[in-house]
């Protein structure tokens, strides 16, 4: 074991600083992601905009925030993973987060068995990472017979191993945090299954005004409360049967404490100036105490994959 535990979150990084200093790039060219450099949130980011430089953040409010304020044009913010099913509080902050979802990236986890230089696969005993990251290496943990130690997460791990300077340490994380943190790895791809994917959405503080386009599929996203009625939610949801629109998802969680207050999260295929999903709007709409819409994009590719 290691002689200290590596610190349990990262540092605050304020919404358009980095470690304390003002940023040396124009806001505009800013994405905002929470985590430490190396998060896959960051590779998101490289990803989908390589250009833009990032902002990283210590909590999904400070990304929000940054990009409120205008220290940031955009944010890089995890809803789903293939394995881990939805990522906490998300759905929870985004509807007062004042911000609008303009796309979505869908980011393909690989992770990495890292280590400092002159470790090696016989050295390492113990492995830090997110809570995640270790299920999703459950049975690789198991065949070598390595000890999991949570941390905040897998780049944060990455950089208190690389501070700890010990062979019998290591971290799950991505290539990217071993390039930041000077770090090799030891074993690639050892995610014990190959689907691993994780969802980001894209946010602006602008709306993205999408006019459809033929050939495009979009996906709107909304939020919505029925009526506390009995069934208020198959009543509202019937719209969308009758006019053909498909549900990718539908999720509902408590809001104010009220547990018969219970709102919806859900994404649908289709732009809002589709005749079929305009009717079905108005349906849901009329059993519902509150209806918004956080956002029209084009569908990502990965969806017809």
């Amino acid at each position: 074991m290691p002689a200290a535990k590596p610190r349990a979150r990262p540092e605050k990084v304020e919404p358009g600083f980095s470690s304390g200093r003002a940023p040396t790039k124009k806001a505009n060219n800013l994405i905002a992601f929470q985590g430490m450099p190396g998060a896959y949130s960051h590779l998101a980011c490289q990803a989908q905009f390589p250009r833009m430089d990032v902002l990283p953040c210590a909590q999904f409010e400070d990304a929000f925030l940054a990009v409120q304020k205008g220290r940031a044009r955009l944010a890089m913010i995890p809803v789903d993973n293939s394995l881990a099913g939805r990522v906490a509080d998300i759905h929870r902050l985004l509807p007062h987060s004042g911000l609008h979802i303009v796309g979505e990236h869908f980011e393909r986890v690989n992770h990495h068995l890292l280590a400092i230089p002159g470790a090696s696969l016989k050295t390492v005993k113990t492995v830090f990472s997110h809570v995640h990251a270790l299920g999703q290496c459950r049975e690789y943990m198991r065949k070598k017979k390595l000890t999991a130690v949570v941390a905040a997460d897998t780049a944060g791990a990455a950089r208190d191993i690389a501070e700890l300077d010990d062979p019998s340490v290591g971290a799950i994380a991505s290539k990217l945090a071993a390039k930041i943190y000077g770090l090799k790895s030891l074993a690639s791809n050892i995610e014990d299954a190959d689907h691993n994917t994780t969802r980001f959405l894209i946010m602006s503080r602008e709306p993205a005004h999408v006019r459809p386009k033929k050939g495009v599929k979009y996906v709107t996203t909304l939020v919505f409360r029925v009526r506390n009625v009995p069934a208020a939610l198959y009543k509202a949801l019937a719209g969308f049967a009758t006019n053909g629109v498909n549900l990718t998802k539908l999720e509902s969680y408590m809001v104010g404490g009220h547990f018969a207050a219970t709102q919806f999260y859900a994404d649908v295929d289709g732009h809002p100036k589709d005749r079929s999903l305009t009717l079905a709007m108005e349906d849901l709409a009329f059993y519902s105490k509150e209806v918004k819409v956080l956002g029209t994009y084009p569908a990502h590719p990965f969806r017809s994959q």
